[in-house]
């Protein structure tokens, strides 16, 4: 998904649809359904309309979307102390995780072809399982003396 279409997503599935959330950022309903338009040429989305969204509904599709468009992953900071408890939770995810990335291959290779969609929901297991593997990063770090 592109970030204009997770921008879309997250304005339209808002609690209280795209009207309540444009109340809360200041804008007529109009404008913001314009701005969350992926096809829209005039009132368009901007970076500071993005980062309203995220911080307003805690969604933050649009920034993900965005580092997988450039190739990275973004990885929240845990704000809480790193524990044994937290590197196991992180350990978990990872496995299942990966076992999506697995289950994607594994049907994706069953009819002996790969096609276009195929490929790209591999890409997005792959991408969705770097995130734990990053959490897990930050909190050994966190627990490093």
């Amino acid at each position: 998904m592109n970030y204009k279409d997770a921008f879309h997503r997250t304005v339209h599935e808002a609690p209280g649809g795209c009207e309540a959330l444009a109340v809360r950022m200041g804008y007529t309903a109009g404008l913001l359904r314009n701005k969350a338009n992926p096809n829209s040429t005039t009132n368009v989305l901007t970076m500071d309309d993005a980062s309203r969204v995220m911080e307003l509904t805690g969604c933050h599709d649009v920034l993900h979307a965005l580092a997988r468009q450039h190739g990275f992953v973004c990885t929240k900071i845990d704000e809480q102390p790193a524990s044994d408890m937290a590197v196991l939770e992180s350990v978990t995810d990872i496995w299942q995780s990966l076992g999506q990335v697995g289950t994607q291959v594994h049907t994706a290779l069953a009819d002996g072809r790969i096609d276009r969609h195929e490929v790209e929901s591999i890409e997005k297991a792959i991408f969705v399982s770097i995130r734990p593997m990053m959490e897990l990063l930050a909190r050994l770090n966190g627990m490093a003396q």
